[in-house]
């Protein structure tokens, strides 16, 4: 198969994976070069370097200055990364969902957090702390910080009927983003909303998200004793 009637640089990207995948080149083959390829699909040089470009990104192909370019030998796997509704994944266990917002205020944000979420010294953050609750027991605790440069909607939100989780969601979409998980022990604060011991073992995950290069969000989620995280993929 030939896209000669296109010279978009897309088209010509999804036959380059098309060869890849169907293994026409096989992993670590060396591909024809730009000049070949751009007379085979009617094009400038310029669109299949972009094409080709797209597709080293990706780490499906590596490219060496007069080496050319090679299939990838161990191409990543990469998985879609959705982020969870708490509202659904309460009700998916079964239980009856509420939240309660704690604190919304404006507040910059702390050193330690300036690597993990790249947001310039004039930028607007709005800070929230929100309890989820599963049958009237607290099921997660939450500290965010949003940026508002990035989500205006959100300085204006109420949130009594829809939780912060749950608005950006469904109105701030991320092309990309930082997930950690870690083990905290629960200080006073934690342990009294528990009800557990002080240094009770909590599950925490932090995620950062980010739409293009624009920081959207960072939360730190910290789940009640006995969570258990389980996902698909």
């Amino acid at each position: 198969m030939t896209v000669k009637e296109s010279n978009s640089w897309i088209r010509i990207r999804e036959e380059l994976l098309r060869r890849i995948n169907e293994r026409v080149w096989q992993p670590g083959e060396t591909i024809p070069g730009e000049a070949e390829l751009a007379e085979e699909f009617g094009c400038a040089r310029t669109t299949v370097n972009r094409a080709l470009r797209d597709l080293a990104e990706a780490g499906l192909v590596t490219r060496r200055r007069k080496a050319g370019t090679r299939v990838a030998v161990n191409p990543p796997h990469k998985a879609t990364f959705t982020i969870p509704i708490i509202r659904e994944e309460v009700e998916a266990r079964g239980s009856s969902y509420s939240h309660s917002l704690l604190k919304r205020e404006k507040r910059p944000l702390p050193t330690s957090l300036h690597a993990a979420f790249p947001v310039g010294d004039e930028a607007f953050l709005l800070y929230t702390e929100t309890v989820y609750f599963a049958d009237d027991r607290p099921f997660m605790f939450e500290e965010r910080y949003t940026n508002i440069d990035a989500t205006p909607a959100f300085a204006e939100a109420a949130f009594d009927l829809i939780s912060p989780n749950e608005w950006l969601v469904q109105n701030a979409p991320f092309t990309t983003g930082d997930l950690t998980c870690y083990a905290a022990n629960a200080g006073p604060a934690l342990s009294g909303l528990y009800e557990c011991q002080d240094n009770t073992p909590l599950f925490v995950m932090e995620r950062v998200t980010f739409n293009q290069t624009q920081p959207i969000t960072h939360v730190r989620m910290t789940y009640s004793p006995g969570y258990r995280l389980r996902t698909g993929f």
